[in-house]
């Protein structure tokens, strides 16, 4: 166990602007959030059936200085009171980025606060530190979003060993498509959440895909295609299409691999405790069946509260510590990375 020397508070100014989120946060030593503020563009890209990436970035560049500047107050601190600035350099879209990483950089020149570039699938995994005053590397953790699925083993804070990622689409990405296709519009995951609770998980038989080759990975473009063509096969034959018997069905098939992975590798490395991030980690049934998988094996569940696993600028200021306090700085020529791999600097 690292011991941290805590003669000093460190305060995080933290700034989120990976996708359609603006999000600004205050956060000291990295576990305890002063302030999390999040103006959400759900309701603007509803209109669109998903996010525009354009009318993103525009909305981000209306938000940013308010919500830093609400985040600040609410926290009741002032920019001398800062000792590092964290802001998601990547991944995400290209000109939402930038929004915040403008932002970041021209707080920093201006006040000469050190800048600290993160990860946004660090700032995920790092959610569980907040709430999780007890949790310490080495563990488990599974991220799953809307882009992204990642099964990666925190070694220490910082460094990480991904022992596997989707080959295609992300879990989330894939509850979005499904979502759409039997038209429940965006955002689709909540919605099938909650229409699933209405139907039966055993109702239709979806493939569950494992990559032959590599064990830990994720395929979930199979699934999503089983799910159109059964809704067509239907549509063609005239039969009656159960909404709520697809969504729990197609749900159980992505829960299923995504806890068989997860214990697999719990198993595998001997982790007694084990974790999950990212907005598909708020999904209840995944809580619940890994809830139950971990308890069967004594394995200890850690999760974020469903506001700490969406995007947000506490993960970001939680991530941005530890990255500060192992000597990580980043330079008035930090870019936004679109593509940015975990690990990657």
């Amino acid at each position: 166990m690292r011991v941290m020397d805590e003669e000093k508070d460190v305060l995080v100014l933290a700034i989120e602007s990976s996708c359609d989120e603006t999000a600004a946060a205050v956060v000291k030593n990295g576990r305890e959030v002063l302030s999390n503020i999040i103006s959400s563009q759900i309701e603007l890209h509803k209109l669109y059936g998903g996010v525009v990436p354009e009318i993103a970035s525009r909305k981000h560049i209306e938000k940013i200085n308010q919500v830093i500047e609400e985040a600040l107050r609410t926290a009741g601190v002032t920019l001398g009171d800062i000792d590092a600035i964290g802001v998601t350099y990547g991944p995400g879209l290209v000109g939402a980025l930038l929004v915040g990483v403008a932002e970041a950089k021209a707080i920093s020149y201006a006040t000469n606060i050190p800048l600290v570039g993160v990860h946004h699938i660090e700032g995920h995994i790092s959610a569980n530190f907040i709430e999780n005053k007890e949790l310490e590397p080495p563990f488990p953790c599974l991220v799953v979003s809307g882009g992204h699925t990642h099964l990666v083993v925190v070694e220490d804070y910082g460094k990480y060993r991904i022992l596997g990622r989707t080959r295609d689409d992300a879990a989330g990405e894939a509850f979005d498509k499904v979502a759409r296709a039997i038209g429940l519009g965006y955002p689709g995951g909540p919605k099938i959440d909650s229409l699933a609770k209405e139907g039966n998980a055993e109702a239709i038989s979806f493939p569950k895909a494992h990559v032959a080759d590599a064990p830990y990975d994720f395929s979930f473009s199979g699934l999503k295609s089983a799910v159109l063509n059964y809704l067509n096969g239907c549509r063609m034959r005239g039969e009656e299409i159960s909404r709520a018997d697809v969504a729990a069905s197609f749900q159980k098939a992505v829960v299923d691999v995504l806890v068989e992975h997860s214990m697999m590798a719990a198993e595998e490395f001997g982790f007694d405790r084990l974790a999950i991030a990212g907005g598909v980690a708020s999904n209840s049934a995944l809580r619940e069946a890994m809830s139950r998988a971990c308890e069967k094996r004594r394995i200890k569940f850690y999760y974020p509260s469903p506001i700490l696993c969406t995007d947000n600028a506490a993960m970001i200021g939680a991530a941005a510590y530890y990255e500060y306090r192992n000597g990580t700085r980043s330079g008035l020529d930090l870019n936004a990375v679109p593509n940015l791999k975990l690990g990657e600097r």
